[in-house]
């Protein structure tokens, strides 16, 4: 079973991102609107730094991965799987250091995402291990929810985008059951429903952080950018709160896999 991951959904990938990765790499909690910005700024202008200088994008060193990254209770993780996640993380990164100037630290990010490979691994594992089964329906939902979040028509277009990087068809829905499998393992974790204290937290928190920003740009940008009233945007503050509460949870529960599991790593 494939361990390159679709993140859609309750996807690992993002999981993981949000304490592995120290948010290097949009994490899929309230930063990440922030940070598909910076992605977006580096995207238009991908040859110039943050003093307007061209800058050389950094290119993924996959020079000393070996053939077999890591063992998570028997099963292989491959170096090509490895590879595929590392470079797609790298490229994320390299794009924003086009706007910071700083190199991305290639060390960390393989350690990062070796450990997000083994996290999969285990979550795949408990799903067989609890008999879960990924219907045809569910796998169509998720290569179309792939292909809505990647801005393409169809699924179609998007299975075509997918062969073009020298994948296939059967490859990619491989890797949506595990998706699949992985979302109905997360879906089994207890999250408890935010209180109206941990809302108004939030909101707080969002009002004042945008305040500030208007501030910085003079009262016409203040008046711009004013947030909505807490009752109008309540819905959205649940949903945040619940994934952020929903990303705690899979933590968790990926350190009580651990614990139990034999995990040898080769990186």
């Amino acid at each position: 079973m494939s361990k390159k991951m679709i993140t859609t959904g309750f996807a690992l990938a993002g999981v993981l991102a949000l304490s592995a990765c120290g948010d290097s790499s949009d994490s899929e909690s309230g930063d990440a609107g922030a940070g598909e910005q910076s992605s977006q700024e580096a995207a238009a202008s991908p040859e110039e730094g943050a003093s307007g200088e061209q800058a050389e994008m950094p290119e993924a060193d996959t020079s000393d991965i070996p053939e077999v990254v890591a063992e998570v209770n028997g099963d292989e993780l491959s170096g090509e799987d490895f590879t595929v996640l590392y470079e797609s993380q790298f490229q994320q990164m390299a794009m924003q250091s086009q706007m910071t100037g700083e190199e991305p630290d290639q060390d960390q990010l393989k350690e990062q995402t070796l450990e997000s490979m083994i996290g999969n691994e285990l979550l795949l594992q408990d799903a067989e291990e609890e008999g879960y089964e990924a219907s045809q329906e569910e796998v169509d939902a998720i290569i179309a929810d792939a292909a809505e979040s990647a801005g393409m028509g169809s699924p179609e277009e998007f299975i075509e985008a997918y062969e073009e990087q020298g994948m296939d068809e059967e490859q990619l829905t491989s890797d949506a059951e595990s998706q699949v499998l992985i979302n109905q393992v997360l879906e089994q974790l207890e999250v408890p429903e935010p209180s109206e204290e941990e809302l108004r937290e939030i909101y707080d928190e969002a009002v004042a952080a945008q305040e500030e920003a208007a501030g910085a740009e003079g009262a016409e940008g203040a008046e711009a950018a004013e947030i909505p009233p807490f009752d109008e945007v309540r819905e959205d503050l649940e949903t945040q709160a619940t994934d952020e509460a929903r990303n705690e949870a899979a933590l968790a529960h990926v350190d009580e896999l651990r614990e139990a599991a034999d995990i040898q790593t080769h990186l």
